[in-house]
């Protein structure tokens, strides 16, 4: 299967609190939900029709949680195209402490072996949604075959950033751009492998 993560940034690279300040996931941070009023009805269809062919998703074990508590439970969430294929697809939770999620059809991965046997089985994509923690780590592991950045129209000026500032550096192909009308802009890329720097002046 092909990884792909998606992720929603702003401007400035927070990926924290897209949906909305969250006293337990998020404490202190008062400036979430900076992504809810930038989506219109195009974006949300590009992000509907993502989850829909995905052949099933990986979560960081925070992100599953939370994803099990709303996606999984509200009414109205379960029943949107995004929650009827987060509630049918396989799910995978990259974790080694939880023993038995609740929120099934769902296995457990420990370590990056383990998702490459996924990589490794048949099947179109496995994909990665929210979870910074460990889209950082995958692509780290360079287990990563394509970052999908969601970038909104917003400088948050704090919170927890997609890219850390002492972290490796990787070289990115640009395979697909788009502008929906409210200004955000989608931004599709592949790995290719270390950045060419220019020699040191002098």
């Amino acid at each position: 299967m092909k990884l792909t993560a998606t992720m929603q940034v702003t401007v400035d690279g927070v990926a924290q609190g897209n949906g909305g300040a969250h006293p337990d996931l998020d404490p202190g941070f008062e400036r979430g939900g900076w992504a809810l009023p930038l989506f219109d009805s195009e974006s949300t269809t590009h992000v509907e029709q993502r989850c829909l062919k995905a052949d099933a998703f990986l979560f960081g074990r925070r992100t599953y949680d939370f994803f099990a508590s709303t996606w999984g439970t509200i009414d109205d969430m379960v029943k949107s195209t995004i929650g009827q294929a987060f509630n049918t697809r396989p799910k995978y939770v990259a974790s080694t402490t939880l023993t038995d999620p609740g929120w099934g059809p769902a296995t457990v991965v420990a370590d990056a072996a383990a998702v490459r046997e996924l990589k490794a089985a048949p099947g179109g994509e496995l994909q990665v949604h929210g979870s910074i923690a460990l889209v950082r780590w995958l692509l780290e592991n360079d287990l990563v075959d394509e970052l999908e950045l969601l970038v909104f129209p917003v400088v948050v000026g704090e919170g927890t950033r997609l890219f850390p500032d002492a972290g490796p550096d990787h070289a990115l192909d640009l395979v697909e751009s788009r502008t929906f009308p409210k200004g955000v802009v989608l931004q599709v890329y592949r790995p290719a492998g270390r950045p060419q720097y220019a020699p040191v002046a002098g």
